[in-house]
């Protein structure tokens, strides 16, 4: 089954085609990084606009990219949420236009569940496995039984991993999107130069929260400004990448032990940090369990992942649908093995 998927929840337009939602024959990424940095972040109305700009051309790349034509794709994957709704509804009318076009099935798949299943387009992955979703927008744990069986362990309390990394990053006047940028400084950095807190790595439970970190790197500012500057900001990025890390990597390992799972997906944009990396496959091998990264291509928000939960639903009797609506807000586990929408 070839399938052509549309990605558009944030500040990416993506089209792919997948075959048998395993072989990926195309995947396009069309970034907007370069007009949200001129705000120091997304700015909703704009990255709506460019996916309305983007769509058609990367749609058009990917099935020549692919050397496919629309008549050899046999159905249609989009992504119905999480995400900002204007960008969402831009994506999902053109994959609904396509679909009505073409007379092809429409399936609507989470964002999340396309980065937690976006492995599998690279390798076999046995079932149940521990989860953790880490991006700007998502920080969430979860068991996987299966396509369509996702039960939440946790998640943010309030700013995902990813999101503070980009605020820590803008308070010490770098670039946007900030989280490369500390990484690669944290590398050249000392962790322990400076005493951040981790927060709820005491309690019990598998919750998150990045806000009393942020928060003590900019009180650290307001006091010694001059530790945005070289060379102390390698010291700051990387002491902050170290406090991040290993509450994520704490909780993570500990959920999986709780849960008597022995295999670990980390997946999302922060699943690029190569401090989060070396952590956790360190911490595997200490542990003997198995961590699983996709490739970095894949970590990002890409087209490509949709494929999976797509072709999975299709070939397990699932009906494509071309009527339902985007879902900005959508919890994982409201996510069933079928198709949703109506007929």
């Amino acid at each position: 089954m070839r399938i052509l998927a549309i990605e558009s929840s944030c500040d990416e337009t993506s089209a792919a085609v997948v075959c048998d939602g395993r072989h990926i024959l195309s995947n396009i990424v069309s970034s907007q990084v370069d007009i949200h940095a001129l705000y120091g972040g997304v700015v909703p109305e704009l990255a709506a606009r460019q996916h309305l700009e983007a769509g058609p051309l990367v749609v058009e790349q990917a099935l020549q990219q692919a050397g496919v034509c629309l008549s050899d794709i046999e159905a249609v994957a989009v992504t119905q949420g999480p995400g900002l709704v204007g960008a969402l509804l831009v994506g999902l009318s053109l994959a609904k236009g396509i679909a009505w076009g073409a007379g092809l099935p429409l399936v609507g798949v989470h964002h999340i569940e396309g980065h937690i299943l976006a492995p599998l387009l690279e390798r076999d992955l046995a079932f149940p496995f521990l989860a953790l979703a880490v991006s700007g927008g998502h920080t969430h744990l979860y068991r996987v039984e299966g396509f369509g069986q996702y039960h939440l362990l946790g998640q943010t309390l309030d700013d995902a991993a990813g999101e503070a990394f980009d605020k820590v990053a803008k308070m010490c006047g770098l670039a946007y999107p900030g989280g490369a940028l500390i990484d690669r400084l944290a590398a050249q950095g000392d962790g322990c130069r400076f005493a951040l807190p981790r927060p709820m790595l005491q309690h019990e439970g598998f919750d998150f929260s990045f806000s009393g970190i942020k928060t003590a790197v900019l009180t650290l500012l307001k006091k010694q400004p001059e530790l945005a500057l070289p060379p102390h900001l390698a010291n700051l990025a990387a002491s902050f990448q170290e406090a991040v890390v290993e509450v994520l990597s704490k909780k993570t390992f500990a959920a999986a032990r709780q849960q008597r799972l022995e295999r670990i997906v980390i997946a999302g944009g922060v699943a690029c940090n190569s401090g989060l990396r070396q952590r956790c496959l360190a911490l595997a091998q200490q542990q003997g369990v198995e961590v699983v990264f996709p490739s970095p291509a894949l970590c990002g928000d890409n087209a490509a992942m949709l494929a999976v939960a797509a072709e999975a639903r299709l070939q397990g009797g699932a009906a494509g649908y071309r009527s339902f609506d985007a879902r900005p807000v959508w919890p994982l586990e409201q996510v069933t093995s079928r198709s949703s929408g109506t007929p």
